[in-house]
């Protein structure tokens, strides 16, 4: 029996609530210079978001086949526009600008959304951190969207501090031995390697709990 406090399941909501924010923060930046390296990262801004587009498709990818994946990705091209640049399957010609970036984040978060919506609970498919159940991509998808807009939001300037309830949902599915006590977006960033928390070590990320709890 799971001996764990009685927690809100991560939902295809948050998923939504979580890009729409990214996006509503992101919009200001339109005239920004995305080629601005992203906070804490080798990857420029632009590569960042395009990073988290792709995460967020490639999410929804591996719930959708009839008899999803236990053992691997589904087998899609991944390939680096630069050597230091992140993996992906998805790329946005540049030439659309940042309004075009958004629309694919978008988009991804829309898949990632309908999936989770729509694939049964009992559905299990691969991840490098342990197999994971809809609820658990749609948290991966929620912790990706704060962390990495955080990335590209600090680097440009913008404001961006998630809603504490949506964080404490994320944290409580992929981060079961964070700290309860306190303040949940600092909590989430402290837990993914990127700031320190009062009365905690510095945490260095190594993975998440994506297995079903």
């Amino acid at each position: 029996m799971d001996s764990r406090p009685s927690r809100t399941p991560v939902a295809a909501a948050d998923v939504d609530q979580a890009v729409r924010l990214a996006l509503a923060t992101l919009t200001d930046a339109l005239t920004a210079d995305w080629r601005t390296t992203a906070f804490g990262l080798e990857w420029d801004c632009w590569e960042t978001l395009e990073h988290l587009a792709d995460g967020l498709f490639a999410y929804a990818a591996q719930l959708a086949p009839a008899r999803p994946p236990l053992d691997d990705y589904v087998p899609l091209r991944w390939q680096r526009d630069r050597p230091e640049g992140p993996a992906s399957v998805i790329f946005v010609d540049r030439a659309v600008g940042p309004a075009g970036l958004l629309q694919a984040l978008d988009a991804g978060g829309g898949l990632l959304a309908a999936m989770v919506r729509t694939a049964a609970p009992q559905v299990r498919a691969f991840h490098s951190y342990g197999v994971s159940d809809p609820e658990g991509f749609a948290a991966m998808g929620v912790v990706e969207t704060l962390v990495h807009t955080h990335d590209v939001a600090a680097a440009l300037g913008l404001p961006w501090n998630p809603p504490a309830d949506l964080c404490d949902r994320a944290l409580a599915r992929l981060f079961p031995e964070a700290p309860a006590d306190t303040d949940r977006w600092p909590t989430l960033l402290w837990s993914t390697g990127r700031a320190d928390l009062p009365g905690h070590d510095r945490r260095t990320f190594e993975r998440w709990h994506s297995e079903p709890l």
